[in-house]
């Protein structure tokens, strides 16, 4: 799993130079998690992990460069695009 979620950090820091890899790391992990639990919410069996891998592969490679648009207009993920942090600032 780890080397998963590396592998589609890694792309999405390509997609979006904008995201520290700590980041782009946090934005897997909770499109992952955001998926599978409205996929299960919705009563659809588990398909596996190889689904969820193509679904946010797929989000990353659609609107991987507008993620943190999308941040700025949800107030629910706003703490992913507050640059305080300076060990999260890409230089």
């Amino acid at each position: 799993m780890e080397s998963t979620f590396h592998e589609l950090t890694q792309l999405l820091i390509e997609k979006n130079n904008k995201l520290s890899y700590e980041k782009a790391r946090t934005w897997i992990e909770l499109v992952w998690e955001d998926f599978e639990a409205t996929y299960a919410k919705a009563g659809y069996d588990y398909k596996g992990k190889a689904v969820t891998e193509k679904v946010v592969r797929q989000w990353v490679n659609t609107y991987g460069e507008q993620i943190h648009e999308f941040a700025a207009q949800n107030p629910k993920y706003k703490h992913l695009i507050d640059d305080k942090e300076d060990d999260d600032v890409v230089h």
